[in-house]
């Protein structure tokens, strides 16, 4: 008896919440075997204090160690696959391509944006830009025709349209911007080895365009017969400076030019100058001919109808005339002091005198 009391001693409380306050301790209690009931009921008789019958102790299962290790492989592997899974994904966005490599060979790319898959463990994924990209070159300095060092200063447009032949070829993107470099450079001097320097810096006759385009051909050429996977765009020179050293030499030169082709338009001015009037006296000329004559035509004509109008008109009095002509040389023949000598008995005297028949 005194054993009981001492089991019930700082668990009646809990056996009270167990036995009135949860359905599944209730039903617990109630299956207890008929042995703890005689001991309870004995106990209850015994002692008629407030203390709560003995509580019931439940036996724990036995953990099943084999269970839980399967469980735990079971999630060690999930998770692991997902990572896996994870890991080998890739994206592909705009303007880029993403380049798959199988033990460092490119076995394909791709350029249309979505999510892909590569293979774990044995491919590998690279980014290629598939934009137009600009590349500044480093200044040259290169000869022209005339054997003159100028140094040259342009950028090229360029993008990737094979990211496998630029891998395979080049091997990245560095080296093929390097032997583009090279290439548009041996296309330069080639071009301007065959033009004149004062045709590239003369504003009004400069061949820079045309130069541009026929680089950026010949470029485009040789990068094709070299399957470098790139494609040239643009060429265009930003700049042409002369090396330090021969900057005032060329200075002078220039305005000895300048001066001579002044000296040369005056030159011109002049012989036109001269040549317009030349020939505009030769036209004055011709046009003073033209009217002299004319007019001496016009005049014989007029002088001609005189003489046919006199002669009809004189040829109706013949004597008449023949006086009329004889005082008309009279008023251009004789003046005021006038001497003439004719003998007296001739015509003109007779008439001078007054004698007529």
């Amino acid at each position: 008896m005194s054993n009981n009391k001492n089991n019930f001693e700082g668990d009646l409380d809990e056996f009270v919440k167990k036995l009135f306050g949860n359905k599944k301790d209730s039903k617990t209690v109630k299956e207890t075997t008929p042995k703890n009931e005689e001991n309870l009921n004995a106990s209850n008789s015994d002692h008629s204090s407030n203390k709560g019958p003995t509580p019931i102790k439940k036996t724990k299962k036995p953990l099943n160690i084999k269970q839980w290790v399967t469980s735990a492989i079971i999630l060690t592997v999930v998770f692991a696959t997902l990572i896996v899974v994870l890991a080998n994904l890739y994206v592909v966005k705009e303007n880029e391509y993403k380049v798959v490599r199988q033990f460092g060979e490119v076995v394909k790319y791709e350029s249309e944006p979505g999510l892909h898959m590569k293979i774990p463990f044995i491919q590998s994924v690279t980014t290629l830009p598939s934009n137009l990209m600009t590349h500044d070159m480093t200044e040259e300095e290169i000869s022209t025709k005339d054997k003159k060092r100028i140094i040259i200063d342009n950028y090229t447009i360029w993008r990737v349209t094979d990211p496998k032949a630029l891998i395979s070829n080049a091997g990245q993107l560095l080296n093929a911007e390097n032997r583009m470099e090279e290439l548009i450079y041996s296309a330069l001097r080639t071009e301007f080895g065959q033009t004149d320097y004062g045709d590239i810096i003369n504003e009004k006759t400069s061949e820079r365009g045309s130069i541009n385009d026929r680089v950026t051909q010949r470029v485009n050429e040789l990068i094709t017969s070299s399957n470098f996977g790139i494609e040239v765009i643009d060429v265009r020179i930003r700049r042409t400076d002369l090396p330090e050293e021969n900057e005032q030499s060329v200075y002078t030169r220039m305005i000895s030019e300048r001066q001579s082709i002044a000296q040369k338009y005056l030159s011109e001015g002049d012989a036109a100058k001269q040549s317009g009037d030349a020939k505009t006296d030769q036209e004055v000329q011709v046009m003073l001919a033209t009217a002299n004559k004319e007019a001496a035509v016009i005049r014989s004509e007029g002088e001609a109808e005189a003489a046919q109008i006199y002669n009809a008109a004189y040829s109706k009095d013949p004597e008449f005339y023949s006086l009329f002509r004889t005082l008309e040389s009279y008023k251009k023949t004789i003046g005021d002091e006038t001497m003439i000598i004719i003998p007296s008995d001739s015509p003109y005297a007779k008439l001078l005198s007054g004698q007529l028949e």
